[in-house]
């Protein structure tokens, strides 16, 4: 045989055998947040900072990644393979499902401060320039003209949201009365122009489409869309009533487990307690705990009388069954 040819071939085997003895280079840790729709750009500020507190912290580089839907449906990814490591959803029940399915820990909500929920907002309006329909309160909702966008309450929890808000001032407005109530509900279901399975599509409809009078999402996306799209062409109306909206966080203790990311996933969701992060929540227009950061943002959150789910509904399961399943009052009352 060629000397030339022995000479490659002892150069291959040796490429082969340094590359077989030589330890694998450690892969980036790469973290999965499974979030709701109108999520994107907050995520999108908050994840390369945890990445370089991280790394500054533990000389480890991560990565975090995202996934975005309505929340429910987001949570219906998960059950059925979605490896999310930590969701950051926008209603308990949506945790919860994950729960009763063994994904999150019963207890969850003890696991972090305020019911694991580390900021929250409520329902206000978006309407166009100079209010041309005068809306300033629920009850001019279900005015003849009024043409309102949200987000479908059987897919979004922004939408269930909306829908339990409107019901909570109605109850309100008529003591109790569950014939004015549901009479009120039936017309403000009626003047919806279009139900978009999430907030982001409910957006679109209403700021690209040009479709509706209103649209009603959480202050928070409707203070962003606003100063996205010129704060000289629309105007955001925080209802004298409405209703706290949670945005509760968990980790999938069986994903992270098997990611290998289980401290990672835990110190996520802690570092959304801190204050230089409770800071950027307020600036994106979430109302936030942290007493400092509160006071230091106080004028930028009108005063209403949030109502709690609990409070007018039970809880979330009662709500859930009663106005959302299959057959439920939202079903009656889409009746033609």
């Amino acid at each position: 045989m060629p000397l030339s040819v022995v000479f490659r071939r002892s150069l291959v085997a040796l490429a082969v055998g340094a590359s077989l003895s030589t330890p694998a280079v450690a892969q980036e840790r790469e973290l999965l947040n499974s979030s709701y729709d109108i999520a994107r750009e907050l995520f999108a500020e908050i994840n390369p900072r945890f990445e370089a507190w991280w790394a500054e912290e533990h000389g480890e580089d991560v990565e975090v990644s995202q996934s975005h839907g309505g929340s429910s449906a987001q949570a219906r990814a998960i059950m059925q393979g979605l490896r999310a490591d930590v969701v950051t959803f926008n209603q308990v029940t949506d945790v919860n499902v994950l729960a009763e399915a063994g994904l999150v820990d019963e207890d969850w909500q003890e696991a972090l401060d305020n019911n694991a929920s580390p900021y929250y907002s409520t329902t206000a309006f978006l309407v166009r320039k100079d209010n041309p329909k005068d809306i300033e309160n629920w009850d001019d909702l279900v005015e003849e003209d009024v043409e309102i966008v949200f987000p479908n309450p059987k897919t979004s929890g922004n939408g269930r949201y909306t829908y339990l808000a409107a019901w909570g001032f109605a109850d309100e407005q008529f003591d109790g009365d569950e014939e004015q109530i549901q009479d009120f509900m039936r017309t403000f279901l009626a003047n919806v122009e279009v139900f978009d399975t999430g907030g982001r599509g409910a957006t679109t409809s209403f700021i690209e489409r040009e479709i509706g009078d209103v649209l009603i999402s959480f202050e928070s996306e409707v203070n962003n869309i606003r100063k996205e799209y010129g704060s000289d062409d629309y105007e955001v109306i925080v209802p004298p009533t409405s209703i706290l909206a949670e945005f509760p966080v968990a980790v999938v203790g069986e994903n992270a487990e098997r990611n290998g990311n289980s401290d990672l996933a835990q110190s996520y969701l802690e570092y959304l307690y801190r204050e230089d992060t409770q800071r950027l929540l307020a600036g994106f227009n979430y109302r936030v705990h942290h007493e400092a950061v509160v006071e230091e943002f106080a004028d930028q959150f009108p005063e209403t009388d949030l109502l709690k789910v609990e409070d007018v509904f039970g809880s979330w399961p009662e709500a859930m069954e009663t106005h959302f399943e299959g057959g439920g009052m939202l079903d009656q009352l889409q009746r033609r």
